[in-house]
């Protein structure tokens, strides 16, 4: 039953849901903006994540004396708090990692030295603390459940060196840095998609920045968001060689299975991101020696393109990179929220700032003046 002579949509698609100056999807042309800035001149100008992360918080690239004081300010914040530590040790080591992510977050939380204080400069301390360990549980409890020890943060590192530093306990080669530090800046932000969204919807309420962040990675672990590239790398991994992979994919497509990495809700152009990612895929596999991985990308792109008219996105190529450059695959998604974690906290501010309580309506489809039968009568 519509309210109010309004159209139901599915999924919410296309409906406007509130303003926000952080990011703009332009599906038409196929353009990802932050602030104003095509995510095409942050890569090609050579911007570092924490760049970024000041952008989508403040509005503005940082000058170089802002820009050192937050990396430096997020690098020095990179430990975790001892309560933190000791629930990763306490989880089963074949947990799923979102979900470790998740509690842990939760956890922070109680422990972060603002905590109880919501003014805006203290949510601003909270975020930085957010995007600063967000990285270091994810690498923290990979390193627990292999039965290693946390490695030290070093604050001397940016975000992407830090990254694998604190996962391998050695820095990463300029082009693995390089490769990082752009995935990083590509899945920043992208508009209100359902973690976003998430997050802006418990912010509303006025709960507390963990809680809108807790809310988000729940989301991001749901597979139809932050799974794609790791369902992606796994089909790789089953086609196994360049030369079964056309077979497979047309196999795949006459029993109408879903390729995973293809389509998208706002684009109807290729995703800007994916072009970025392909060519780190090329080089990814050129510089080790094995290029199979980007070949049978290739392939598959080809079939998906001539037979569904798709479009690679930014989980399809990002499966390849990630995983010549040595992250785990059932990392992926954790990665994702280490990058994104960004933008959820750029929203999560904005929202506080201009604040209005998120509640939409549903299109009721039951029934309606029903008469009530007492519980003896009723057969």
């Amino acid at each position: 039953m519509a309210q109010d002579g309004q159209t139901f949509k599915a999924g919410l698609e296309d409906v406007v849901a509130n303003t926000s100056e952080i990011c703009f999807v332009d599906g038409k042309e196929g353009r990802l903006i932050y602030r104003g800035y095509d995510i095409h001149d942050l890569v090609k100008g050579g911007s570092t994540f924490e760049e970024v992360i000041y952008l989508l918080w403040h509005g503005e690239l940082p000058t170089a004396s802002q820009l050192a004081e937050l990396t430096q300010s997020i690098a020095t914040q990179r430990a975790l708090a001892p309560e933190v530590l000791q629930f990763l040790r306490s989880v089963r080591k074949d947990a799923n990692a979102m979900e470790v992510l998740r509690t842990a977050v939760s956890v922070a939380g109680i422990y972060d030295p603002d905590n109880g204080d919501e003014s805006m400069e203290a949510n601003v301390r909270k975020a930085t603390r957010l995007v600063a360990q967000v990285p270091t549980i994810v690498t923290t409890f990979e390193r627990l459940r292999q039965g290693l020890e946390p490695v030290t943060p070093d604050p001397s590192l940016g975000m992407a060196a830090s990254f694998f530093y604190l996962l391998n306990g050695e820095k990463p080669d300029d082009f693995v840095e390089r490769a990082f530090n752009i995935a990083l800046i590509l899945h920043a932000d992208h508009e209100l998609n359902a973690s976003t969204f998430s997050a802006r919807v418990t912010a509303a309420t006025l709960s507390d920045i963990y809680s809108a962040i807790t809310s988000a990675v729940g989301t991001l672990k749901g597979p139809l968001h932050g799974g794609a590239n790791e369902q992606v790398m796994r089909m790789l991994l089953e086609i196994g060689d360049v030369s079964k992979a056309e077979a497979f994919i047309d196999q795949a497509l006459a029993e109408k299975r879903k390729i995973m990495g293809f389509g998208h809700r706002v684009y109807r152009t290729e995703d800007p991101r994916a072009t970025h990612l392909r060519q780190l895929s090329r080089e990814a596999g050129e510089r080790a020696g094995e290029t199979k991985w980007f070949e049978m990308s290739q392939i598959i792109e080809r079939i998906v393109k001539e037979k569904k008219g798709l479009n690679p996105n930014v989980d399809f190529y990002s499966a390849s990179l990630y995983y010549k450059i040595g992250l785990p695959v059932h990392l992926f998604t954790p990665v994702f929220a280490s990058s994104r974690i960004s933008g959820w906290t750029a929203h999560v501010l904005e929202q506080y700032r201009n604040n209005r309580l998120i509640r939409p309506r549903a299109e009721y489809v039951g029934p309606t003046n029903r008469t009530y039968v007492p519980l003896p009568e009723r057969n």
